[in-house]
């Protein structure tokens, strides 16, 4: 009997590794072979190149700029190398299907399966599709998407709404471990804040400006990014991370409230969580627009605040957050609406059922 095997890709942000990583225990549980396609430098790899059953490649890539730039006339090499790079892996490795996140490093990817034949199932996790899904998606059978919104986006029959894909592990962590790490206690609201992985230096900036007035009432998670710790600012009751991993899902145990970006995996975690949120969605001047779309969308659903980093001052920023205080409760009962163990079984029959085709 042939052996089960399945690879993965999607890289450039945690956003684009993260439904991966929500997927990849189960195979391995199921004794399917996992093989993994990311760049040679990039998040993915970090998170996803230590996975000790997991066999990871780096490829070439280039990069999908929306702006015009010298370098614009040598990604299309550099994606033709991916493409020919992924081949050899996929010939090499013999999947019968391929998962694919998204990312620039994911195209070159989905057209070499093309090429091969392999079947490629892509997630789609903002309300409106990224450009290298939007690229990738002619050479893919399916197309899952996370807001029913999206569906209307992509062409033809292969879009299906499937909802969020959460990690497991993230409902495992306990209130003691997370105390335990910070050093706080359950008398005082915990403030988690998150600026997505490559961090925000404007909120980082207005956090610290209002430092001393927010931990009059709260105590501080600061996942700030990487490399922006700031030593300078050490409080009792600040903890400051770049990047947090497995202990996050204990941190998140004693969050009661949380300022994000609005980046889609990052919100629909905090929906499945049940944590009342205040989101700032980058803005259309460093983005598509894409998480000022999901932002929006969860302010609908009264699921989240939003304040739009255009209108972010430090006056704006505490008001928006004493507001978001006062009315958590009344966001937690909107909040219990999301069962993500659900949308999770639906990706892994549809990924099994497409391998055995």
């Amino acid at each position: 009997m042939q052996e089960k095997s399945i690879l993965f890709t999607g890289g450039g942000t945690a956003g684009h590794v993260i439904v991966n990583l929500a997927l990849i225990p189960y195979f391995h549980e199921q004794g399917w072979k996992i093989s993994y396609i990311g760049s040679k430098d990039g998040i993915e790899r970090e998170l996803v190149g230590d996975i000790p059953y997991v066999d990871y490649y780096p490829i070439s890539t280039g990069k999908l700029r929306r702006y015009m730039s010298i370098e614009n006339f040598k990604d299309p090499f550099k994606v033709l190398k991916g493409i020919a790079d992924a081949a050899r892996v996929i010939r090499k490795t013999k999947p019968q299907i391929i998962f694919s996140k998204g990312g620039f490093v994911s195209v070159p990817v989905v057209i070499a399966a093309k090429l091969k034949r392999v079947p490629t199932i892509i997630h789609e996790s903002d309300l409106t599709p990224g450009l290298a899904n939007k690229l990738a998606t002619p050479f893919a059978k399916k197309v899952l998407t996370t807001f029913p919104e999206t569906v209307k986006y992509i062409k033809g029959d292969k879009a299906k709404h499937v909802g969020a894909v959460v990690r497991e592990q993230l409902f495992t962590g306990t209130r003691s471990s997370g105390y335990e790490l910070t050093g706080f206690n359950e008398e005082k609201t915990t403030l988690l804040i998150m600026g997505g992985s490559i961090g925000s230096q404007k909120i980082n900036d207005i956090i610290r400006e209002n430092l001393d007035v927010l931990l009059k009432t709260y105590q501080i998670v600061h996942i700030c990014g990487k490399g922006n710790v700031d030593e300078t600012f050490k409080r009792a009751g600040y903890v400051q991370y770049e990047y947090v991993h497995d202990e996050l899902s204990d941190l998140f145990a004693i969050t009661d409230i949380v300022l994000s970006r609005a980046g889609s995996n990052a919100i629909f975690e905090f929906l499945a969580l049940n944590i009342p949120m205040l989101l700032i969605p980058l803005s259309l001047a460093a983005s598509r627009g894409d998480q000022i779309d999901n932002a929006k969308s969860f302010e609908r659903q009264g699921y989240a605040h939003v304040l739009f980093e255009e209108n972010m001052t430090a006056s704006t920023l505490l008001q928006a957050i004493t507001k978001l205080t006062e009315e958590a409760e009344t966001l937690k009962e909107n909040l219990q609406v999301e069962n993500s163990e659900v949308a999770r079984l639906e990706v892994i029959q549809l990924i099994e059922s497409m391998a055995k085709k």
